[in-house]
């Protein structure tokens, strides 16, 4: 092992190290399941903000985003990144101070498939078994992405075999999360983002420097057919264009509907300490998805020119993930000092991956222990045995997701976006009318979680696949079947009980006020 190596590894080793200690402190605070899940509620609004946005981006931020702009240039993310931004912005201004309200007045809820049974009055709790199953099977994949992509992560970096790698890489991540839960996972995304973007601007700097400057980065990619282009998608295995349609467009904009569908993202939104300060948060959250994303956009710009240059070789298929592993490689040639920087590097490449994939595992493990185990069978245990069985619960998902991920050339945008799209549909509409219309009733919320994320796998391997005018995300399509559902089934199955209109009227007073 060289030098430069050895230095990364330190910084590497300090970082996980110091994650795991978070959970140690997080734990001593963790009194019952309610703040294991949540956290008692006492979030700050910076820790709000960046834990949202850091469980959020994953390790598609760092991996996914400029991985495809190497291989395809500017189009084939820019209308997502887009997007997504929009997406941010409108969930923290329009469902983050409603959602903390409202899980509050009905009856204190401090799951999403708690607050949906909650909110319809849905006292055989068939939507928090249906919510909690469709967690589970769109988290695991999601969490297994996560693994996977640490896996490649020191695979590329120290040429160590891809399935130990990614074992001990989810090994820490089920360490800090088991111990410290929903605290532990909030206050590790803070320190996690922070890395993360230290990370993302130091590589872009010298990503454009080892290229020969800004100039010639643009010059590289302008000799590149497509690559610049925000209609066309660059070929890398041909050279060649491929024409964007305006229905790919669409959809790929369509990627904001997911927001207000994920349960990682809503619980930071119920976790805050202080309604009044969401404003801060949204400020906060919003600025720093379009600056992080674009900045990722421009590492992967950056690593074509670096390539072209002869100084990174040409990076094939999902291997074009690794691109700001290349750099980091780079970075650590000059000496000590700046391999322990690269170190720091790979380190926010770790902290993308984990702070979503510790959110991910708690929101699959409340909806095994909390949901499940507590709401939907009944079983009444004592508060410390709920909280064994909550940690159980979190192994086992983890477990199951470290099988999934023993395959090392699935791609992490690909998992990603199946996933997002799972929740966007499944939830999103349901979310939205709870809190924005009084006459939906459980009946409409069962029919749109269950036609969104069925539609989420027809429109994914049954549909999309015929390609032409039909080759869209399949979000968009099944977000938009699950609305329509709700509201009519909600139209046919008559008004909903005095009591839910009556605490939606409190709600309602209560956002008035405030």
């Amino acid at each position: 092992m060289s030098s430069s190596t050895i230095f990364m590894t330190i910084s590497i080793v300090v970082y996980l190290i110091m994650m795991v200690l978070i959970g140690l402190w997080s734990s001593k605070k963790n009194k019952n399941t309610d703040d294991f899940y949540l956290g008692g509620r006492q979030l700050g609004p910076l820790v709000t903000a960046m834990s949202a946005e850091a469980s959020d981006m994953s390790s598609w931020l760092l991996m996914g985003i400029p991985g495809l702009a190497y291989l395809s240039g500017v189009a084939s993310n820019f209308w997502t990144i887009l997007g997504l931004g929009i997406g941010t912005y409108l969930n923290w201004l329009f469902v983050a101070k409603r959602i903390r309200t409202y899980t509050e007045i009905s009856h204190n809820s401090i799951t999403i498939p708690q607050f949906f049974s909650n909110r319809f009055r849905d006292n055989r709790r068939i939507l928090t078994a249906i919510a909690a199953v469709i967690i589970v099977i769109f988290f695991i994949p999601y969490t297994a992405s996560g693994f996977a992509a640490c896996g490649k992560l020191f695979n590329s970096l120290f040429g160590v075999d891809y399935l130990p790698a990614m074992i001990v890489s989810a090994l820490v991540i089920i360490a800090y999360t088991a111990l410290g839960g929903f605290l532990a996972a909030s206050t590790t995304d803070l320190v996690q983002s922070i890395i993360m973007t230290i990370a993302i601007v130091a590589v872009l700097f010298y990503g454009v420097h080892a290229a020969g400057g800004v100039e010639q980065v643009i010059i590289n990619a302008d000799s590149l057919k497509g690559y610049l282009s925000l209609t066309q998608s660059h070929v890398a295995e041909t050279g060649g264009v491929e024409d964007i349609s305006v229905i790919w467009i669409i959809s790929q904009i369509a990627w904001g509907l997911g927001y207000c569908g994920m349960p990682h993202i809503l619980l930071r939104f119920m976790a805050i300490n202080d309604k009044r300060k969401l404003k801060i948060s949204r400020r906060i959250a919003t600025v720093w998805v379009f600056i992080s994303m674009a900045v990722a956009l421009g590492i992967g710009i950056a690593g074509r020119a670096v390539t072209a240059e002869g100084k990174i070789p040409f990076l094939k298929g999902s291997s074009s993930e690794t691109i700001i592993v290349k750099f980091a490689d780079l970075i650590a040639e000059h000496g000590f000092g700046a391999a322990l920087f690269a170190g720091l590097i790979i380190a926010g490449i770790l902290a993308a991956t984990m702070s979503t994939a510790d959110s991910q595992l708690l929101a699959a493990s409340s909806s095994v222990s909390q949901n499940l185990i507590r709401e939907v069978f009944g079983f009444k245990v004592s508060a410390r045995t709920e909280m064994i069985i909550a940690r159980i619960s979190l192994l086992v998902i983890a477990v199951i997701g470290m099988f999934l991920a023993k395959d090392p050339d699935s791609s992490v945008f690909t998992i990603v976006s199946f996933a997002w799209a799972g929740f966007g549909a499944a939830f999103g509409p349901v979310v939205l009318c709870a809190l924005f219309w009084r006459r939906a009733n459980k009946w409409g919320a069962l029919a749109g979680m269950v036609f969104g994320g069925a539609m989420v796998f027809i429109w994914k391997f049954l549909v999309r696949p015929l390609g032409g005018g039909w080759d869209i995300y399949e979000l968009l399509p099944a977000f938009l079947v699950a609305l329509a559902m709700i509201i009519i089934v909600s139209l046919v199955t008559g008004e909903p009980e005095k009591e839910v209109t009556d605490e939606f009227d409190q709600y309602k007073e209560a956002m008035a006020r405030e």
